[in-house]
């Protein structure tokens, strides 16, 4: 066991302010890195040390010989990629383990394999893991994936075979647009990823996006801490996440919870990972992809589980046994998330940069917001429009969408557009609130929003007792 003394945090925003949080409970130390652009986040100020790095804003965050270079420059025995950037990079997992630094995440092999989408289907399926039927090639020319299509029958979806989040993806419902939408798919994948293979698949109708979070030590050891509900999604980008889903039935949880937990055991997988599935209306189930990284979406499994996901990362990356059996972990309640962007959903969800020049976090038991702004504080417009996740949990499903209104209208953001209206209106509506969503959900409801009704008032608080930087009051 390898006990890890200093961390660097390969990342930026909210979650490396999060990681340092985790790092300070366990007594480890922490090094942060920043751009040119970020010299005035939080976590910069909030690390034991923190260190530039120079060049483009985002192309600085994703060179990892250089990070690698600062982490043994600094002592650091161990880097924690957070999520996005580098996060699920194996080339950096491999260079970190040929430095003798602790990549806190799996083997590089593993990321590798389910980087590849394609290849983590075949490996899935071949453990028992039910698959759509779909290409186990990448295609390449649009006429042989019309044919292939034909023969699957449409509807189908095409995937960037190297790619996730929603880029390189394109619903096709009949032959006639099937060119044009594979030559959209392919140029995205390319875009985004520089790779232009893509896999086609059968499409599910309306069904409900399920994703199972397990933790698996290096003796073999792996547990689950339930699912979650991440079927409210914009363009296949995830707005909300519920833990555990409303809607699911006690035997297919079970089922599908196992299915993820056999899986990642037969493949030998090491630290935390997702696995995603779609279920349809017979509670069906086919795996959709896995990601070996922590989730955005992590603290709504947190809070129904008692569980620090970001402290077990790190001390089974040190060589730590999971301190826990899978009869010991109790799931209790319920627990949203919702992604807070700076965006504006009046105008076609357009990004949005500037200074926030008044800021009122919600509180009170049951509320938890990770975020790294603060008044003063002004949104670059380098990264994602992503600026905090406000995390909401109550005992039953009624209390804690009761709760979430409650939460989202004290929340007040100005200076900067953001899409909580939009998060209004969505746990005001009868659907929502009767947990009737699926993955169409926000595409049918987007249209009956008012948005105007649901913006956020000024704050009733003068401004003198805002503190500055956190949104609490002074007594």
């Amino acid at each position: 066991m390898n006990k890890i003394k200093k961390i660097l945090i390969a990342n930026r925003g909210e979650i490396a302010l999060r990681i340092i949080r985790a790092c300070k409970e366990l007594e480890i130390k922490t090094v942060a890195i920043f751009s040119e652009v970020d010299k005035d986040g939080v976590w910069v100020q909030k690390a034991d040390n923190s260190f530039a790095i120079s060049g483009d804003p985002v192309e600085a965050y994703l060179d990892y010989k250089n990070l690698i270079n600062i982490a043994m420059r600094t002592r650091c025995d161990a880097i924690h990629p957070g999520y996005g950037f580098l996060s699920e990079s194996a080339e950096f997992a491999k260079a970190c383990e040929e430095n003798d630094i602790i990549f806190i995440g799996p083997k590089a092999e593993h990321i590798a394999l389910f980087g590849d989408k394609m290849a983590s289907k075949t490996a899935v399926k071949k453990v028992g893991v039910p698959v759509l039927e779909g290409t186990v090639e990448p295609v390449m020319d649009a006429k042989e994936g019309e044919q292939i299509a034909s023969e699957i029958g449409f509807p189908v979806i095409i995937k960037a075979a190297f790619g996730g989040g929603g880029r390189g993806m394109r619903i096709v419902h009949n032959a006639k647009e099937f060119q044009e939408l594979f030559e959209s798919a392919t140029n995205e994948a390319i875009k985004y990823f520089g790779k232009g293979e893509v896999f086609i698949e059968k499409f599910v109708q309306n069904p409900r996006h399920i994703e199972v979070q397990i933790v698996a030590d290096k003796y073999g050891n792996v547990v689950h801490l339930g699912e979650r509900d991440c079927s409210i999604q914009r363009r296949h980008q995830k707005v909300i996440e519920i833990a555990p889903s409303p809607r699911l039935s006690d035997a297919t949880r079970k089922k599908l919870c196992q299915t993820a937990v056999n899986a990642v055991q037969e493949i030998g997988y090491e630290n935390v990972g997702t696995v995603e599935f779609l279920v349809d209306d017979n509670d069906d189930f086919y795996f959709i992809e896995m990601n070996t990284r922590v989730q955005v979406e992590h603290p709504v499994t947190e809070i129904i589980s008692g569980v620090d996901i970001i402290q077990r990362m790190i001390e089974i990356a040190g060589g730590d046994k999971l301190k826990y059996k899978q009869e010991e972990i109790m799931i209790r309640g319920y627990a949203i998330e919702f992604r807070i962007n700076a965006e504006n959903p009046q105008n076609n969800f357009m990004p949005a940069v500037g200074t926030i020049t008044n800021y009122m976090a919600p509180g009170g038991p049951g509320v938890r917001l990770d975020t790294s702004i603060y008044a003063g504080y002004t949104i670059p417009p380098n990264y994602d429009s992503m600026v905090g996740k406000l995390i909401v949990y109550a005992l039953e499903w009624d209390g804690v969408v009761r709760k979430a209104a409650r939460a989202l209208d004290e929340f007040f953001i100005d200076g900067v557009v953001t899409n909580i209206p939009l998060h209004k209106a969505i746990v005001a509506d009868s659907d929502f609130k009767a947990g009737k969503f699926d993955t169409s959900y926000l595409e049918k409801k987007l249209p009956t929003f008012d948005f105007e009704e649901h913006k956020s008032k000024r704050s009733i608080v003068d401004k003198s007792f805002i503190l500055k930087g956190s949104g609490d009051l002074l007594y």
